[in-house]
């Protein structure tokens, strides 16, 4: 067995487990009804906040390999960013179900006419279209540099996930920003590569 598939052995069973502890937490605060006095809203707002917290933490790993040199941080991605898009899922059946009770129309007229929730809807597309290509016979089919290209969008997704959780809340409230504030710096340790690259370049020439 070779280190990697050590790590994986060790480290992916804790993912799970850490991944899947919210969902058991709510499950035990349905099971006691113990879900405030508006449990549609508390549901459907603990759904979207874990989402995006493990999205954010599938967009810390490779800032985490730049900053530490651990490459094998690597390997749990793909995990880490499926069990995102599990959570925004669960944040969207909510909505639907337990929310608008199936309601098409009311559904479809508040995609239009709250913008917080057509910019969700278009952060919840872009990561589809990812969850969709993200294993390993899509990146065969679509060839390595179109899949990086395509899974890229992750950071727009995640832009609009921000834009989201800033709007949905109503006035001025310091969360939704710390949330857009890590992402911002998630964003800009990724770009310290290219941006060293380009002064070697530079000096050399």
């Amino acid at each position: 067995m070779s280190a990697n598939e050590k790590i994986c052995w060790t480290l992916k069973p804790i993912i799970w487990v850490l991944c899947l502890l919210p969902l058991a937490w709510l499950g035990w605060l349905i099971v006691r009804q113990d879900l405030t006095a508006n449990p549609a809203e508390f549901m459907n707002r603990y759904l979207g906040e874990w989402a995006i917290r493990i999205l954010w933490i599938g967009l810390a790993v490779t800032p985490v390999k730049i900053l530490t040199g651990w490459k094998q941080a690597l390997l749990f991605r793909r995990l880490i960013g499926l069990f995102a898009f599990f959570y925004i899922v669960l944040h969207l059946t909510s909505y639907i179900a337990v929310d608008q009770q199936f309601d098409g129309i009311a559904i479809w007229n508040d995609i239009f006419k709250r913008f917080y929730i057509t910019v969700g809807m278009a952060s919840f597309l872009i990561l589809l279209a990812l969850a969709i290509t993200s294993c390993n016979s899509m990146v065969r089919r679509l060839g390595g540099k179109a899949w990086s290209r395509l899974h890229r969008g992750v950071y727009l997704a995640g832009a609009l996930a921000a834009i989201h959780f800033i709007m949905m809340r109503k006035g001025f409230q310091i969360e939704p920003l710390i949330y857009a504030g890590i992402l911002a710096a998630l964003l800009c340790i990724r770009l310290r590569p290219y941006i060293e690259k380009r002064k070697k370049k530079n000096a050399a020439a």
